[in-house]
């Protein structure tokens, strides 16, 4: 099924679109982590606490003609808003490009932005809100079979391939971490935050032994177990493969800005990177190039 609109009107459309949701993004890579509410208070400076007035929260354009400052106490506003405003609406203009009018490029775009505060806000406290994990698995194990059923396709056999989408994606990633674990403990190395100082490792009979591991949260593997419910068994696999590869790069790079090694960092933006990359790339692309 596609939606009547004009091919022409298509991107601009989506592009709008995603820079308000983005604008919502902002305040939920802001507040989730904080435990607050993404309804209330409506957003308000962050240096004197006035309610931001609408005319100075259009995306992107209220930041430029402000230039960066709030207008009550001129405190610098960051950057990174009109960025996660601008990356959305690029993002969901891309996915509208890629799949045109239809029911999924709406899939897409939600998981785009479910993808877009997962990194960010791993990369600002290295965690995973399970409301973002968790929540968009659930979603995504109703919105993709209804959706494949919607365009024509078979329920049962769309939400069979989810289930096993997840368990690949989300199973893959805890063996390595779990082996990684094993084989650093046989090796005695230690990690600066694992398990902690003063404090011992688990053992068989505790939960941490099978949940807790040095280098990767549970949070990752919650967070590729919805996205093996979105892109599929043979998806997450592309999408395993690009994350590590654009681990390595950003990894690396943010190694080099800080000047040192070794320092934990959070994983989701580059699973969300190498996922957007899959989206537009046909299935198991990666694999065979490699």
């Amino acid at each position: 099924m596609t939606i009547e609109i004009a091919p022409e009107a298509l991107l601009p459309v989506a592009f709008v679109f995603g820079l308000l949701v983005g604008s919502f993004l902002n305040v939920v890579i802001h507040r989730v982590p904080e435990g607050l509410s993404v309804v209330s208070p409506p957003s308000r400076c962050p240096g004197c606490e006035s309610a931001i007035k609408p005319w100075d929260n259009v995306p992107v354009l209220s930041w430029l003609l402000l230039r960066g400052r709030c207008r009550a106490c001129s405190t610098s506003i960051s950057m990174r808003y009109p960025a996660v405003e601008l990356l959305t609406g690029l993002l969901f203009a891309a996915i509208s490009w890629r799949f045109g009018p239809t029911a999924w490029a709406m899939l897409y775009c939600l998981f785009g932005a479910a993808l877009i505060c997962a990194a960010m806000i791993d990369h600002d406290h290295q965690i995973i809100p399970d409301s973002i994990s968790l929540g968009g698995l659930a979603a995504a194990l109703v919105l993709v079979p209804a959706v494949t059923a919607w365009t024509g396709g078979d329920f049962v056999t769309a939400l069979w391939r989810s289930s096993l989408g997840t368990a690949i994606g989300a199973g893959t990633l805890w063996t390595v971490a779990f082996v990684h674990a094993r084989v650093a403990v046989a090796m005695g190395r230690t990690f600066e935050h694992w398990p902690g100082e003063g404090e011992a490792l688990p053992t068989p009979r505790e939960a941490d032994y099978w949940l807790w591991f040095p280098g990767l949260g549970l949070g990752d593997v919650k967070l590729l177990g919805m996205i093996g419910a979105v892109v599929g068994p043979l998806g997450v696999l592309d999408t395993i493969l690009a994350s590590s590869l654009a681990g390595l790069l950003l990894g690396s790079a943010q190694a080099l800005s800080r000047g040192a090694l070794g320092r934990p960092f959070g994983f989701a933006p580059a699973i969300a990177v190498g996922t957007v990359a899959i989206l537009f790339l046909p299935r198991m692309w990666l694999l065979q190039v490699l």
